[in-house]
């Protein structure tokens, strides 16, 4: 089968689309032919190996452990094992396995939910990781309610388009924070308001805010909580810090180290993968309350081309790759 792989660390052009052997289940995984993937942040943290933290953690000190790459995906269930009972052959699937940019992928199930039958395969690729990101941002961290005036910083990447759409079917009033190009489409996705950074600094205006979602991190913490109300939340999910050892977890850790020396909750996080979230999210998608922003598509032989568009920082929503 094709798959993208890699046996060293660098730019996308270390990246290279090779024929590997066809994963065969054994009995308690199935077996998914996948449609589509999608680009999120840490592809390319692995293929760099950046943060330097990320390689003593397991990574792979010198060289990757793991050739392969990707994680979200959409599919079909072409075998189970004899031990499966959740999922049969032609089951229509969506979720998280890490190995996504290939033809084939084995998984044990824990990641994968029945995709819902309004979505495409495309569609339902974009979602897993970014959505699971915002829903638990703002659910689990923020304690999002009805009512909350809630500031998306980044409201147009990928992260940001769920975390609109997800604040709103939550009953918040939100704020997107987003460049020029992006502000029509932030603004279609049930946004209340829109601020383009590009001309307006949402850290200097007069609006007090319950839950800021921060997913760009290029403020000081000091300006966000000037803009944070006194019992209000400031959740971190990402940051454009580029340190070769931390990288973006340095913003987060300071956000961490100063949270007991001021009033208002300081938290940050990375998303965990779990069914009852998955199921969760599948709902909103057959209901309509979110909806996937795509940008661009591109064939899995051009993933490293697809890397490089989303290492520009300036993408509208997800970036999907078709198999």
């Amino acid at each position: 089968m094709k798959a993208i792989v890699y046996t060293k660390y660098g730019s996308p052009q270390v990246l290279g689309l090779k024929d590997i052997d066809r994963p065969v289940p054994n009995d308690n995984e199935v077996l998914v032919k996948i449609s589509a993937s999608s680009i999120n942040a840490q592809e390319w943290h692995f293929m760099r190996g950046k943060p330097y933290i990320m390689r003593l953690a397991g990574t792979g000190l010198l060289k990757p452990k793991d050739v392969r790459l990707g994680a979200d995906l959409a599919g079909v269930i072409e075998a189970v094992g004899s031990n499966v009972t959740e999922f049969k052959p032609g089951d229509e699937v969506f979720g998280v396995r890490w190995g996504a940019f290939a033809e084939y992928v084995n998984s044990s199930g824990k990641g994968l939910v029945l995709k819902p039958a309004n979505v495409t395969f495309e569609q339902a690729a974009a979602v897993p990781v970014a959505a699971l990101t915002a829903l638990q941002g703002l659910r689990d961290k923020g304690k999002i309610q009805a009512g909350h005036k809630v500031l998306v910083n980044g409201a147009g990447g990928g992260v940001g388009t769920f975390a609109v759409q997800i604040a709103k079917a939550f009953g918040a009033e939100v704020t997107g924070v987003t460049n020029t190009g992006n502000v029509g489409m932030v603004r279609s996705i049930g946004a209340d308001h829109v601020i383009d950074y590009t001309k307006q600094d949402y850290t200097q205006g007069e609006e007090r805010y319950d839950l800021i979602f921060d997913l760009g991190g290029n403020h000081s913490l000091s300006e966000r909580l000037r803009v944070l109300a006194t019992k209000g939340t400031l959740v971190m999910a990402g940051s454009i810090s580029t340190g070769n050892w931390l990288g973006p977890l340095a913003s987060m850790l300071k956000t961490v180290l100063v949270a007991p020396f001021v009033s208002q909750k300081l938290a940050s996080f990375l998303a965990k993968v779990n069914k009852e979230d998955l199921h969760f999210i599948k709902e909103m998608l057959e209901t309509g309350k979110i909806i996937p922003v795509i940008d661009r598509t591109f064939p899995l032989s051009e993933v490293p081309e697809a890397i490089r568009y989303v290492e520009e920082g300036h993408t509208r929503g997800k970036v999907v790759i078709t198999v």
